[in-house]
C-alpha cells in the first residue's frame, strides 16, 4: 500500500469528482503538491480505453474481458502517472482505482472477486491505496443527481437498471466492511460543503502532515 495514493469510490452520481477536485485545491493551497486523476484515465491509452469501455455498444461485454480492459487502462495509468508522481512526492488523489474492479467486475458482474484481484495484482503490485474514500449513497438519490445534471455525458453504467446500481452500493458496503483500516465510509447524501468538510477532518486525522 502507498500512504500518499487516495483512492475515492462509489456508485455513479456520488460526488467523487467534485469532491476530488476540492480536495486538491484545498491540499493545493496547504502548500503540497497534489495529483488530481481518474480511472478509467490518466494516460493516453486509458483515455482510449475509456471510451470503449464506457460506451453504449459495449453493453453485454464479457464480465471477464471488462476486467482485462480496465487492468491494461490501470497499469497504463500507474506506469505513466501515478508512479511518477508518488517518485516525486505528491499526494495522488484518484476518482476510482482497484477497488472499482473488485466491486463492479469482481463482485457484482461475476468475475470472481479472487480473479479480479489477481489481475490487479499482476497489473499494479503493491500500489493500493493507503486510504480509500467510500462515499456511500442510496441509490435513489444518486440516479435523481445524474438526471439533474443535463452536461453529463451519459455512460452504459448509468443507464443500468436499478438493481444494478443496488447491487453495486451493496457490494462496496461489503468490500469496505472487509478492510476497515483502509476504508473510511462517508455519507455522500450531505451538502457538498459538508461532505468536503467531513473528509478534510478525517483525511487530517489520518494524516496529520497535511494540515
Amino acid at each position: 500500500m502507498q500512504k500518499k495514493l487516495i483512492a475515492f469510490e462509489g456508485v455513479e452520481g456520488s460526488g467523487k469528482s467534485e469532491l476530488v477536485a476540492r480536495l486538491t485545491a484545498w491540499l493545493k493551497n496547504c502548500g503540497h503538491n497534489v495529483l488530481n486523476t481518474r480511472e478509467p484515465g490518466g494516460s493516453v491509452l486509458a483515455e482510449r480505453l475509456r471510451q470503449v469501455i464506457l460506451d453504449d455498444a459495449m453493453h453485454g461485454l464479457d464480465p471477464l474481458a471488462e476486467a482485462f480492459m480496465y487492468a491494461a487502462a490501470r497499469r497504463q495509468h500507474v506506469v505513466e502517472t501515478i508512479q511518477p508522481a508518488l517518485a516525486n512526492g505528491f499526494w495522488v488523489l484518484v476518482d476510482r482505482y482497484i477497488d472499482s474492479s473488485l466491486v463492479y467486475q469482481g463482485m457484482v458482474r461475476g468475475a470472481g472477486l479472487e480473479t479480479v484481484e489477481a489481475i490487479n495484482r499482476l497489473a499494479v503490485g503493491d500500489l493500493w491505496p493507503g486510504t480509500t474514500i467510500l462515499l456511500d449513497l442510496a441509490p435513489e438519490l444518486a440516479l435523481s443527481r445524474l438526471k439533474a445534471l443535463p452536461e453529463r455525458v451519459k455512460n452504459r453504467f448509468d443507464r443500468e437498471a436499478f438493481h444494478f446500481h443496488e447491487q453495486i452500493r451493496a457490494a462496496y458496503r461489503t468490500l469496505a466492511l472487509s478492510e476497515p483500516k483502509r476504508f473510511v465510509i462517508v455519507d455522500a447524501s450531505l451538502s457538498p460543503d459538508a461532505l468536503f468538510a467531513l473528509v478534510r477532518d478525517r483525511l487530517l486525522a489520518r494524516y496529520p502532515e497535511l494540515a
